[in-house]
């Protein structure tokens, strides 16, 4: 298994290996105004030795916040704390993305004082967690038109403010029932006018948001992460004609823009349609895979020997295993993830997974 541990070329940076951090969510940005900690700092340096990373989830507006402390990346101070993260990373010779997720209609007004917004006036099915609690999802707003243009131009200018602060790309989270997979969706997108309806016109507002991303710093410095069929965040795409061309459309709209990367989050029983949209995709693959109950392992780094993707994304075992490249490579042993410290909290679950060498002393 030496592909997976060969250096890659990534939008003008060269990738220590083939291995991706996956975006995590870690509700950990205690700062002020959703502003990184010198903790998110010290956790993603500590995994640098991944051949890129990606952040976790970070809101391009205020609205687009959907859980307790995440980040930002809307003002100055935000950008400004971030550029520590990144300083940090390079400094161990590490390439890391911004995630840009705007979660649209999953959220609640006890977290930023505001109603949420999606494509149409469909409430989502279950709950947020809030520092109040859980509570029901409320109707989100309908964007018009001119909000739609308006949220673009966030996207945009979050992207702007990720280079300022020094990172090297940013992804945008068009997966997990976010604001742009609620436009993919037909049964969160119910509108009848040119950003909803068939395919074409429910792929528009992604394809839009990436292509003013793109026009901002660069389309080799930006990704974007798609999940065909994940049901998160009441995602309905059970009707596979419809998703097989709605994501058909999408990759073939996104093609001609020379992206870095497409990302995907590999949902059950979607791997014909992973080889197709692979296949069609003419830059570099990511492929966070769908393994069951268990996180993805080192049997999954066949799927880069044997061509199904280019780069490989870890979640949880990255979360879990600061060193996980060397891990892998030598087949473990590896730390056990605590979900029970998965999303808020200090230090615990956080920066104090031992590596290798750690454990050994």
């Amino acid at each position: 298994m030496s592909k997976a541990f060969e250096p890659y070329e990534l939008g003008g940076k060269r990738l220590a290996n083939r291995l991706v951090m996956a975006p995590m969510t870690r509700s950990r940005a205690y700062g002020p105004g959703q502003s990184p900690m010198p903790l998110m700092a010290d956790y993603y340096a500590q995994r640098a030795s991944a051949g890129l990373i990606v952040t976790e989830g970070v809101q391009p507006s205020r609205v687009g916040q959907g859980y307790p402390d995440t980040p930002g990346i809307h003002t100055a101070g935000q950008v400004a704390a971030w550029r520590h993260v990144t300083e940090a990373v390079h400094a161990r010779g590490g390439v890391i993305y911004l995630q840009i997720m705007h979660t649209g209609r999953v959220g609640h007004p006890v977290l930023t004082g505001l109603q949420p917004v999606g494509p149409s006036a469909v409430t989502a099915a279950g709950q947020v967690y809030t520092h109040e609690g859980l509570q029901d999802f409320v109707t989100p707003h309908e964007l018009t038109d001119a909000e739609i243009h308006a949220t673009i131009a966030d996207y945009a200018k979050a992207a702007r403010g990720a280079i300022e602060a020094g990172f090297d790309g940013v992804e945008l989270h068009g997966a997990n029932g976010y604001l742009i997979h609620q436009f993919l969706a037909p049964n969160s997108n119910q509108r009848t006018d040119e950003w909803g309806g068939s395919p074409d016109k429910r792929i528009r507002f992604a394809v839009e948001t990436t292509k003013a991303v793109a026009a901002a710093i660069g389309a080799d410095k930006v990704g974007f992460r798609l999940s065909p069929g994940n049901p998160y965040n009441d995602i309905d795409e059970s009707d596979t004609a419809d998703t097989e061309a709605t994501y058909t459309a999408l990759v073939e709209a996104l093609a001609p823009l020379n992206l870095a990367y497409l990302h995907q989050l590999e949902a059950p029983g979607v791997r014909d349609l992973t080889l197709r949209l692979r296949k069609a995709w003419p830059t570099t693959f990511i492929l966070n895979p769908f393994t069951g109950q268990e996180p993805t392992g080192p049997a999954e780094l066949e799927l880069v020997e044997n061509g199904t993707t280019d780069l490989l994304a870890y979640g949880a075992l990255f979360l879990a295993n600061p060193d996980l490249p060397a891990r892998l490579a030598q087949g473990g042993p590896f730390n056990t993830p605590d979900p029970a410290t998965f999303y808020g909290g200090d230090e615990k679950g956080f920066t104090d997974y031992p590596t290798l060498e750690e454990a050994r002393a």
